[in-house]
């Protein structure tokens, strides 16, 4: 059995992993952790998820959460680095699904994977997601520069951060398949006498309402005709099993610094040629 520390165990996340741990055959629930102020300190996590108890106190310390854990899951925010060294100091794998990581803090963990550690590392662990990012790559590749290419992202009403880490990592994608930059090429919504889209631009646009997990749609048009992938999460169990299976992943591998890509084997195209 691989034991398994949540981070934000209260959380609807954290909820969705702990229940979706607790249903596994092959993982235990062996820690939980949450912020200093949250009211469930103390509280038993499985009750909290309301899968009944689990033996499992919720603690603030990460440091008493990864005692004998073989891996820690991470979907909070603002402390992934922190997190993650901690975790790889303990000798824990950890699969880090937080948005919003900086160009320092992506190195660091990369860093992190260097010296030893075993991590997961995406904006998005949704297996359809994945599939999704690898998908847009050839589609881009193999379109052209003749089809102009937007972006749009819809979540819920409470999300913080715009545009979402996914839709972030499919414009990254589209920039390294066909030659763009993202700092330069990709245009945040538009407003006013813009002007007409210049043919490489990528369009990204982000929506908020409701109680939307995660909606993204990757359009690709030109004269005559328009293609459009979408994926539609409709429930926060999609991003927790592909956060068990990056676990189940790291428990079989060489340390080192990965995301869901290499967790699915995605970074060969269909024909099996590297990508």
């Amino acid at each position: 059995m691989i034991k398994v520390a949540i981070i934000g165990a209260a959380g609807r996340m954290g909820q969705r992993l702990i229940s979706n741990v607790v249903e596994s055959d092959d993982l235990v629930l062996s820690g939980a952790v949450e912020a200093a102020e949250s009211p469930f300190l103390g509280m038993d996590a499985g009750d909290v998820a309301g899968v009944g108890s689990q033996g499992v106190m919720i603690v603030e310390d990460l440091n008493d959460g990864v005692i004998n854990a073989d891996a820690v899951i991470d979907f909070s925010t603002g402390k992934a680095v922190d997190h993650a060294e901690i975790a790889v100091s303990a000798g824990c794998a950890i699969v880090i699904g937080t948005t919003a990581l900086t160009d320092i803090e992506r190195a660091r963990l990369a860093e992190l994977g260097a010296e030893g550690g075993r991590l997961v590392v995406a904006s998005n662990m949704s297996v359809g997601v994945n599939l999704l990012f690898c998908l847009c790559r050839q589609a881009a590749a193999i379109l052209g520069e003749n089809y102009d290419i937007e972006i749009v992202e819809m979540h819920h009403n409470q999300k913080k951060d715009a545009p979402s880490g996914t839709a972030v990592t499919l414009a990254e994608t589209i920039c390294e398949a066909t030659g763009r930059s993202y700092k330069t090429d990709v245009v945040h919504g538009r407003q006013g006498m813009v002007g007409a889209r210049t043919s490489k631009e990528i369009g990204m646009h982000a929506v908020r309402g409701g109680d939307v997990v995660g909606d993204h749609t990757v359009i690709f048009a030109t004269g005559g005709e328009r293609v459009e992938l979408t994926h539609k999460a409709s429930s926060r169990d999609t991003f927790a099993k592909g956060a068990l299976r990056a676990v189940r992943f790291l428990a079989t591998v060489a340390p080192g610094f990965y995301d869901m890509q290499d967790v699915l084997n995605l970074k060969r195209s269909f024909n099996g040629e590297s990508m």
